[in-house]
Protein backbone atom coordinates (compact mmCIF):
# COMPACT_ATOMS: atom_id res chain seq x y z
CA UNK A 1 0.00 0.00 0.00
CA UNK A 2 1.24 3.36 -1.34
CA UNK A 3 2.46 5.81 1.89
CA UNK A 4 1.47 9.09 0.62
CA UNK A 5 3.45 11.76 2.52
CA UNK A 6 0.54 14.23 3.62
CA UNK A 7 3.10 17.24 2.54
CA UNK A 8 6.00 17.93 0.96
CA UNK A 9 7.19 20.36 3.26
CA UNK A 10 10.89 19.10 3.85
CA UNK A 11 13.35 21.46 2.28
CA UNK A 12 16.33 18.54 2.37
CA UNK A 13 13.78 16.08 0.33
CA UNK A 14 13.73 19.19 -2.76
CA UNK A 15 17.33 19.74 -2.59
CA UNK A 16 17.87 16.18 -3.09
CA UNK A 17 15.80 16.40 -5.68
CA UNK A 18 17.39 19.15 -7.30
CA UNK A 19 20.42 18.01 -7.31
CA UNK A 20 19.87 14.81 -8.93
CA UNK A 21 18.28 16.98 -11.71
CA UNK A 22 21.50 18.79 -11.88
CA UNK A 23 23.27 15.43 -12.05
CA UNK A 24 21.26 14.45 -15.32
CA UNK A 25 21.55 18.21 -16.91
CA UNK A 26 25.03 17.72 -16.48
CA UNK A 27 25.66 14.46 -17.83
CA UNK A 28 22.89 15.39 -21.15
CA UNK A 29 24.56 18.51 -21.64
CA UNK A 30 28.15 17.31 -21.67
CA UNK A 31 26.80 13.60 -23.75
CA UNK A 32 25.32 16.25 -26.72
CA UNK A 33 28.55 17.78 -27.23
CA UNK A 34 30.52 14.63 -27.58
CA UNK A 35 28.11 13.00 -30.03
CA UNK A 36 27.63 16.64 -31.73
CA UNK A 37 31.31 16.19 -33.09
CA UNK A 38 30.32 12.54 -33.99
CA UNK A 39 29.28 13.87 -38.00
CA UNK A 40 32.40 16.22 -38.43
CA UNK A 41 34.43 13.20 -37.31
CA UNK A 42 32.34 11.03 -39.61
CA UNK A 43 33.60 12.95 -42.67
CA UNK A 44 37.20 13.31 -41.86
CA UNK A 45 37.66 10.02 -41.58
CA UNK A 46 38.70 10.36 -37.75
CA UNK A 47 38.51 7.65 -36.87
CA UNK A 48 40.41 6.85 -33.69
CA UNK A 49 39.06 10.11 -33.06
CA UNK A 50 35.40 8.88 -33.12
CA UNK A 51 36.54 5.54 -31.24
CA UNK A 52 37.40 7.52 -28.18
CA UNK A 53 35.00 9.57 -28.11
CA UNK A 54 32.42 5.97 -28.08
CA UNK A 55 34.51 5.30 -25.09
CA UNK A 56 34.04 8.60 -23.57
CA UNK A 57 30.36 8.56 -24.41
CA UNK A 58 29.93 4.99 -22.41
CA UNK A 59 31.82 6.27 -19.47
CA UNK A 60 29.77 9.49 -18.78
CA UNK A 61 26.61 7.84 -17.24
CA UNK A 62 28.47 5.82 -14.61
CA UNK A 63 31.04 9.23 -14.12
CA UNK A 64 27.65 11.79 -13.83
CA UNK A 65 25.88 8.90 -11.44
CA UNK A 66 29.02 8.88 -9.26
CA UNK A 67 29.19 12.69 -9.24
CA UNK A 68 25.68 13.37 -7.91
CA UNK A 69 25.89 10.44 -5.48
CA UNK A 70 28.79 12.50 -4.13
CA UNK A 71 27.20 15.40 -3.70
CA UNK A 72 24.05 14.07 -1.78
CA UNK A 73 25.94 12.37 0.35
CA UNK A 74 28.68 15.02 1.23
CA UNK A 75 25.94 18.11 1.04
CA UNK A 76 22.76 16.65 2.52
CA UNK A 77 23.84 13.03 4.26
CA UNK A 78 21.10 11.24 1.41
CA UNK A 79 22.00 7.82 3.15
CA UNK A 80 20.97 8.63 6.29
CA UNK A 81 18.08 10.52 5.14
CA UNK A 82 14.52 8.30 6.50
CA UNK A 83 12.12 6.75 4.07
CA UNK A 84 9.77 9.71 4.29
CA UNK A 85 12.30 12.20 2.52
CA UNK A 86 13.21 9.74 0.13
CA UNK A 87 9.22 9.74 -0.82
CA UNK A 88 8.94 13.31 -0.90
CA UNK A 89 12.32 13.62 -3.30
CA UNK A 90 10.92 11.39 -5.70
CA UNK A 91 7.89 13.67 -5.67
CA UNK A 92 9.26 16.69 -5.75
CA UNK A 93 11.60 15.26 -8.81
CA UNK A 94 8.30 14.69 -10.51
CA UNK A 95 7.37 17.82 -10.10
CA UNK A 96 10.90 19.37 -11.52
CA UNK A 97 10.32 17.13 -14.79
CA UNK A 98 6.95 18.51 -15.46
CA UNK A 99 8.53 20.91 -18.44
CA UNK A 100 11.70 18.62 -19.11
CA UNK A 101 12.07 17.80 -22.55
CA UNK A 102 13.71 14.26 -21.55
CA UNK A 103 12.20 13.09 -18.47
CA UNK A 104 12.25 9.62 -19.11
CA UNK A 105 15.99 9.46 -18.85
CA UNK A 106 16.01 11.77 -16.35
CA UNK A 107 13.71 9.19 -14.36
CA UNK A 108 15.97 6.53 -15.04
CA UNK A 109 19.19 8.75 -13.75
CA UNK A 110 17.28 9.10 -10.38
CA UNK A 111 16.95 5.16 -10.23
CA UNK A 112 20.42 5.03 -10.81
CA UNK A 113 22.05 7.30 -8.23
CA UNK A 114 18.94 6.12 -5.69
CA UNK A 115 19.66 2.10 -5.61
CA UNK A 116 23.58 3.40 -5.79
CA UNK A 117 22.98 5.02 -2.20
CA UNK A 118 20.49 3.47 -0.89
CA UNK A 119 22.27 0.32 -1.08
CA UNK A 120 20.32 -2.75 -0.82
CA UNK A 121 19.26 -5.68 -2.90
CA UNK A 122 15.68 -5.49 -2.46
CA UNK A 123 14.46 -1.43 -3.08
CA UNK A 124 10.65 -0.17 -2.27
CA UNK A 125 8.66 0.63 -5.79
CA UNK A 126 7.93 4.03 -3.83
CA UNK A 127 10.88 5.27 -4.06
CA UNK A 128 11.85 4.06 -7.87
CA UNK A 129 10.34 4.84 -11.18
CA UNK A 130 9.29 1.62 -12.77
CA UNK A 131 6.90 3.30 -14.92
CA UNK A 132 7.35 6.94 -16.49
CA UNK A 133 5.51 9.41 -14.78
CA UNK A 134 5.10 11.65 -17.06
CA UNK A 135 4.24 11.08 -20.65
CA UNK A 136 7.01 12.35 -23.47
CA UNK A 137 4.68 11.88 -26.12
CA UNK A 138 3.14 15.52 -26.36
CA UNK A 139 6.52 17.40 -25.27
CA UNK A 140 7.52 19.88 -27.65
CA UNK A 141 11.26 21.50 -28.13
CA UNK A 142 10.42 25.39 -27.48
CA UNK A 143 14.22 26.20 -28.36
CA UNK A 144 14.27 28.46 -31.46
CA UNK A 145 16.84 26.47 -33.62
CA UNK A 146 15.62 23.11 -32.14
CA UNK A 147 15.72 20.11 -34.99
CA UNK A 148 12.75 17.78 -35.40
CA UNK A 149 13.23 14.44 -34.20
CA UNK A 150 12.41 12.54 -37.28
CA UNK A 151 11.16 13.26 -40.69
CA UNK A 152 7.81 11.96 -42.60
CA UNK A 153 8.18 10.97 -46.36
CA UNK A 154 4.81 10.53 -48.70
CA UNK A 155 5.99 8.79 -51.66
CA UNK A 156 2.13 7.87 -53.37
CA UNK A 157 3.85 5.43 -55.78
CA UNK A 158 6.43 2.87 -56.19
CA UNK A 159 8.27 4.67 -59.15
CA UNK A 160 8.58 7.75 -56.49
CA UNK A 161 10.37 5.96 -53.98
CA UNK A 162 13.52 6.00 -55.51
CA UNK A 163 13.49 9.58 -55.38
CA UNK A 164 12.29 9.95 -51.93
CA UNK A 165 14.78 7.56 -50.47
CA UNK A 166 17.04 10.14 -52.18
CA UNK A 167 15.97 12.96 -50.57
CA UNK A 168 16.15 11.64 -47.15
CA UNK A 169 19.74 10.31 -47.40
CA UNK A 170 20.52 13.93 -49.13
CA UNK A 171 18.73 15.49 -45.67
CA UNK A 172 21.52 14.25 -43.38
CA UNK A 173 23.99 16.69 -45.44
CA UNK A 174 26.87 14.93 -45.09
CA UNK A 175 29.74 16.79 -46.51
CA UNK A 176 31.74 14.43 -48.27
CA UNK A 177 30.15 13.35 -51.88
CA UNK A 178 28.76 9.82 -52.20
CA UNK A 179 30.16 7.81 -55.01
CA UNK A 180 26.88 7.03 -56.38
CA UNK A 181 24.32 8.02 -54.42
CA UNK A 182 21.78 6.19 -56.89
CA UNK A 183 23.40 3.14 -57.24
CA UNK A 184 23.16 2.98 -53.37
CA UNK A 185 19.63 3.84 -52.87
CA UNK A 186 18.79 1.35 -55.88
CA UNK A 187 20.71 -1.49 -53.87
CA UNK A 188 18.64 -0.40 -50.82
CA UNK A 189 15.33 -0.93 -52.65
CA UNK A 190 16.48 -4.17 -54.10
CA UNK A 191 16.49 -5.59 -50.84
CA UNK A 192 13.56 -4.40 -49.72
CA UNK A 193 11.54 -5.78 -52.62
CA UNK A 194 13.37 -9.02 -52.11
CA UNK A 195 12.32 -9.12 -48.69
CA UNK A 196 8.43 -8.02 -48.95
CA UNK A 197 7.64 -8.73 -52.97
CA UNK A 198 7.27 -6.58 -55.74
CA UNK A 199 3.70 -6.41 -55.37
CA UNK A 200 3.21 -4.37 -52.18
CA UNK A 201 0.27 -2.35 -52.40
CA UNK A 202 1.08 1.14 -51.00
CA UNK A 203 -1.92 2.61 -49.22
CA UNK A 204 -3.17 6.03 -48.81
CA UNK A 205 -0.73 7.11 -45.54
CA UNK A 206 2.35 4.97 -46.57
CA UNK A 207 4.73 6.77 -45.15
CA UNK A 208 8.82 6.71 -44.27
CA UNK A 209 9.38 8.50 -40.88
CA UNK A 210 13.67 9.00 -40.39
CA UNK A 211 15.11 10.09 -37.27
CA UNK A 212 16.93 13.58 -38.43
CA UNK A 213 20.48 12.31 -37.01
CA UNK A 214 22.72 9.62 -38.26
CA UNK A 215 23.91 7.12 -35.88
CA UNK A 216 27.95 6.49 -35.92
CA UNK A 217 29.59 3.84 -34.77
CA UNK A 218 33.38 3.26 -35.64
CA UNK A 219 33.58 3.32 -39.64
CA UNK A 220 29.58 3.33 -40.24
CA UNK A 221 26.77 5.87 -40.28
CA UNK A 222 23.30 4.56 -39.69
CA UNK A 223 20.20 5.66 -41.26
CA UNK A 224 17.01 4.53 -38.76
CA UNK A 225 13.84 4.79 -39.60
CA UNK A 226 10.27 2.97 -40.49
CA UNK A 227 8.15 2.22 -42.84
CA UNK A 228 3.99 2.76 -41.88
CA UNK A 229 1.79 1.38 -44.37
CA UNK A 230 -2.12 1.44 -43.72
Amino acid sequence: MNQFPPRLDSPVAFAMARTMLEGFNRHYRLFRQVSAAAKQRFERADWAGQQAAQRERIAFYDQRVDEATERLQNELDAGNQPMEIWQQAKLHYIGLLTNHHQPELAETFFNSVTTKILRREHFNNEFLFVRPALSTEYIENEEPAAKPTFRVYYPHTHEALHACLRRAIENFQLALPFEDLDRDVGQVLAAVRLRFGNDVRLRANFQIQMLDSLFYRNKGAYAVGKVING
